[in-house]
């Protein structure tokens, strides 16, 4: 396993917690000691607007420009424009430049690497690389899962997405095969879970019962709170802003499962050499 682990937070479905499940994600794992770097791989910018950086438009580097300077083969220095935020993580912002680069990439060679290619110059330095993707499956979502080594997979708890959900799944598969053959899902995260409706309980059943066979549901799972929607605005991540809500406890419990899947597939990876000495 590499030394750095880069997760995509991916969802071709929008306002299922995806931005929210990247800051949270990333701001915990900085918090129990880790090296975290977020990318904003979404044209709109909503991680980059999370983190209090709100006018995007007018930052002078972004993922575009870096993904630019891979295209080009530039020498250009890749930690130029990483921005670092006062709780511990460093950004790779973005803005709406990345999708008029999204359609100039399509005539590139090796178009799908190209992310990975930027990643390669920079993870060295961390010890987690956090991607939150657009809602769609285009090409540079494509670039975040061959960057990838696992993907995590935040469902909203208030209907089952199972066609989404496959279209996800083949596209995943699609890319293992082709392109990225250790691309493993890491996980589904039930988010904006209700506990007080029978919906939110029968989604959660649904899913396991359609996916849990071959995926893992994680334990934790995300309640939904107005305070969860505010802290969006506020620049700063659910342990800043409401460091004893439940969304903030649930994140923490979240983030230590990730942290223990990592530490299993090191110790299961040892294992393996060990037996091939």
């Amino acid at each position: 396993m590499p030394q750095c682990k880069t997760i995509a937070i991916c969802n071709q479905k929008g306002g299922v917690g995806k931005t929210t499940t990247a800051l949270n994600l990333g701001v915990g794992l900085a918090m129990q000691g880790k090296r975290v770097l977020l990318v904003d791989a979404d044209p709109q910018g909503d991680l980059t607007t999370c983190l209090g950086w709100r006018d995007t438009d007018s930052l002078p580097v972004t993922l575009a420009n870096k993904l630019s300077e891979v295209v080009r083969e530039d020498n250009a220095n890749p930690f130029a424009g990483i921005l670092h935020h006062n709780e511990n993580v460093d950004l790779v912002p973005s803005n709406l430049e990345l999708a008029g680069l999204e359609q100039s990439m399509l005539n590139v060679l090796s178009r799908e690497s190209v992310l990975k290619n930027y990643l390669n110059q920079v993870k060295n330095s961390y010890d987690y690389v956090v991607i939150d993707t657009m809602p769609s499956l285009g090409l540079i979502t494509l670039n975040a899962l061959v960057a990838a080594d696992s993907v995590i997979v935040p469902v909203q708890a208030q209907y089952l997405p199972a066609k989404g959900m496959t279209q996800l799944l083949q596209t995943v598969s699609k890319v293992k095969r082709q392109i990225n053959p250790d691309l493993q899902i890491e996980g589904i995260l039930l988010t904006l879970v209700d506990n007080r409706t029978n919906l939110s309980r029968s989604t959660a059943t649904a899913l396991k019962e359609n996916f849990g066979k071959h995926i893992k549901i994680f334990g934790s799972t995300i309640p939904i709170a107005v305070k969860a929607a505010e802290v969006s605005s506020k620049g700063q991540s659910i342990y800043s802003y409401e460091p004893n809500s439940p969304v903030s406890k649930a994140y923490a419990e979240f983030t230590k499962e990730v942290l223990a899947d990592a530490n299993r597939q090191k110790e299961r990876l040892h294992a393996s050499h060990d037996r091939t000495r």
